[in-house]
């Protein structure tokens, strides 16, 4: 059974964990197929963006503990909790969250380079309830998402906020109305496609460099010998919609 849908909507893919019965938990196969999903958006040229969200009107709730307890692990090696939190993906994923995004469920939305929040969504880190911490990348980085006081607040209380606060605290790029955070996050993701896509790449290269400046000057010679930039410069000045090709 196929626990992960994905449908292609213009230039984005829509990713959708679909285990509403169980709030869509994140067991192994929902990491394979989360997995897979992404890979094809990295491996298609015309899709430019991946929109990720669940099913039944919940994000995530993170780990299936009882899946856990039988031994599955959520995790797939070099790409972290749910085959995400640890991927170096080079095209930009947004999080497209309604009702529960808890635990390992924050920590995919943490993994997204945007995050669309319904009104009432729910984020937070329990962890420390059981006597753990947010190893799935919640710890690393919450802190470097939001002021570190009121990460540690959120980290060491394990208290959730809704998503009016989570736009406060300048989690969510975007606060919607319940029931519209994928069509938000779609439109998000059609205007950052308009953009050129080696650019979008470089960004990202630059954004999570330990060096971001000698990431940044490498990234630049490179997109300076690019068709892009040229019809990028060309159309400029014609007044015209560039065409990217990608090369």
């Amino acid at each position: 059974m196929t626990v992960v849908r994905t449908e292609r909507v213009g230039s984005a893919l829509l990713i959708t964990i679909d285990r509403p019965q169980a709030r869509n938990a994140v067991d192994a196969a929902v990491a394979a197929e989360l997995a897979a999903a992404l890979d094809e958006v990295e491996a298609t040229p015309e899709l430019r963006v991946g929109v990720l969200t669940g099913a039944g009107g919940t994000f995530s709730a993170g780990m299936d503990l009882k899946a856990a307890l039988k031994g599955e692990s959520p995790e797939i090696p070099g790409r972290g909790f749910g085959g995400l939190t640890e991927a170096e993906l080079s095209k930009p994923l947004i999080a497209a969250v309604e009702g529960f995004a808890m635990g390992g469920g924050f920590e995919l939305a943490l993994g997204c380079d945007l995050i669309v929040a319904a009104e009432d969504a729910k984020f937070g880190l329990p962890e420390v309830k059981r006597g753990l911490i947010a190893a799935g990348g919640g710890v690393v980085r919450l802190p470097q998402r939001i002021p570190h006081h009121l990460a540690m607040e959120l980290l060491l209380t394990g208290e959730p906020v809704d998503g009016r606060r989570a736009g406060e605290l300048g989690l969510a790029n975007r606060v919607v109305a319940n029931g519209e955070a994928a069509a938000v996050a779609l439109q998000l993701a059609e205007k950052i496609a308009e953009n050129a896509p080696l650019a979008l790449a470089a960004v990202k290269n630059v954004v999570r460099s330990a060096d971001p400046w000698a990431a940044q000057r490498t990234e630049i010679a490179k997109l300076m010998t690019t068709a892009d930039v040229r019809e990028g410069m060309t159309a400029f000045a014609e007044r015209r919609t560039p065409q990217w090709t990608g090369r």
